[in-house]
């Protein structure tokens, strides 16, 4: 078992073949949280064949929402990249429940996408960085507190009214219509997530900068 490094905060984005979904996701995340060096974000599949590339359509979707698709090779989800990271977010509840069985004490920092999106907007962020402000923590360490807030919202905050709601298709082979409102879905949910790291992520006492 690999134990999470306590001065680096890792994101773990998850779909099914590790070609659009959940490397469009971490390269938005990427892209929207680059002045924090204490985060990395990294992406897998559930049944991924390792060094596949990105599909053209997804790597397009990218670079258009300001992502950076070169390079990219898929990797196969596995236990030690889920017990590694700080917070895994999937591209629905089925890959969710993947990871938690492949880890089980993960089951508290895996979420889908869509879901912990929903779930940081409702979390006080002022009243998170007020609570940690004097004790000297780090970045990752206000992450990590942003994950369990959003974490214990999950039986107070409703549902969305269709389970399904927090899932995002697979546009794999699927027409450019389809790719194009996966894409919009993940960069709407990928902002709202990557507004709340940063807020928290500034250094304590100076809400301009990013730590």
């Amino acid at each position: 078992m690999s134990e999470v490094d306590a001065g680096s905060f890792s994101i773990l984005t998850v779909c099914t073949g590790n070609l659009a979904r959940s490397p469009l996701a971490a390269q938005l995340l990427a892209a929207r949280l680059e002045d924090l060096s204490a985060i990395s974000v990294t992406s897998a599949g559930t049944h991924a064949h390792a060094g596949d590339p990105m599909t053209d359509q997804a790597a397009a979707l990218s670079r258009r929402f300001g992502g950076q698709p070169d390079g990219h090779r898929a990797t196969l989800l596995t236990e030690n990249l889920v017990e590694s990271a700080d917070l895994v977010l999937t591209a629905s509840r089925p890959h969710r429940a993947a990871a938690v069985t492949l880890a089980p004490r993960a089951a508290r920092y895996v979420f889908t996408l869509r879901q912990f999106a929903h779930l940081v907007e409702s979390v006080d962020i002022e009243q998170v960085r007020d609570d940690l402000a004097q004790a000297g923590t780090t970045v990752a360490e206000r992450l990590r507190a942003l994950v369990a807030a959003a974490a214990a919202h999950r039986g107070f905050i409703p549902p969305a009214s269709n389970p399904a709601d927090d899932d995002i298709d697979d546009p794999f082979q699927q027409s450019q219509s389809v790719y194009d409102r996966v894409g919009a879905q993940i960069d709407s949910a990928v902002a709202v997530i990557a507004r709340a790291l940063v807020a928290l992520g500034e250094p304590t006492g100076n809400p301009h900068r990013g730590a």
